[in-house]
């Protein structure tokens, strides 16, 4: 191969890292894997938004429990039933939150985050969160996940005009999208990602979720 060969490769090549630079800039967020570095030292503070939602607000000075979380992700539903029996438990001691962080690796799990947003804007985010997950093995990997949530919708009353109208709205995606970013400016890469004041708790095993916040209530 001539040297003149291997110059033409070799901007062929260069412009095909451009095209592809520019296409993940463009990509939503959830469709791309996340090069965050760790979080550093952040307050509680940094972990909330005022739309972010809260499931058990405990008052000022408790401490503040949030999970970055992904509903099609197989971790997340196996500690959802202990972040359950920690709000029950630590119900007025310490504040739970959750905010979406859907990965490109699970196909519904957009749709999911969607579907508990459209839920939301009618004051039933907790109830669709909480139907996510109790049925996460029947909607998981499925081809009809919308229709399903759908039914979700019905099942809990909701105005069907308006959840369908939000569903389609791009301003919900963008409600998802601000969930995403925010995880991603934290460090944010795998979920579960559970913070307690602010510092991601090393997660080995769920006992390891009461042992931070009763470590956080000592604090």
């Amino acid at each position: 191969m001539t040297a003149k060969t291997w110059n033409i490769l070799g901007i062929v090549a260069a412009a095909l890292v451009i095209v592809v630079a520019t296409v993940l800039a463009v990509t939503r967020p959830w469709e791309q894997a996340s090069t965050a570095a760790p979080a550093g030292d952040v307050s509680a503070a940094d972990t909330l938004d005022a739309t972010t939602h809260v499931l058990d607000d405990a008052g000022e000075g408790a401490p503040v429990v949030v999970e970055f979380l992904d509903f099609e992700c197989p971790s997340c539903a196996l500690v959802y039933p202990t972040m359950e029996t920690m709000r029950a438990e630590y119900a007025g001691e310490v504040t739970f939150a959750v905010r979406y962080f859907p990965l490109a690796a699970h196909q519904n799990a957009y749709p999911a985050a969607i579907a508990a947003e459209a839920a939301a804007q009618q004051g039933q985010f907790e109830a669709m969160y909480q139907r996510l997950f109790e049925t996460h093995t029947d909607w998981a990997g499925t081809e009809d996940a919308d229709a399903t949530f759908r039914t979700f919708a019905e099942d809990l009353g909701l105005d069907m005009e308006a959840y369908d109208a939000a569903v389609a709205d791009p301003a919900t995606g963008d409600r998802v999208e601000l969930d995403y970013e925010a995880g991603v400016a934290l460090g944010v890469q795998s979920t579960p990602t559970i913070l307690i004041d602010g510092e991601v708790l090393e997660l080995q095993t769920v006992d390891d979720i009461e042992a931070g916040i009763q470590a956080a209530l000592e604090d």
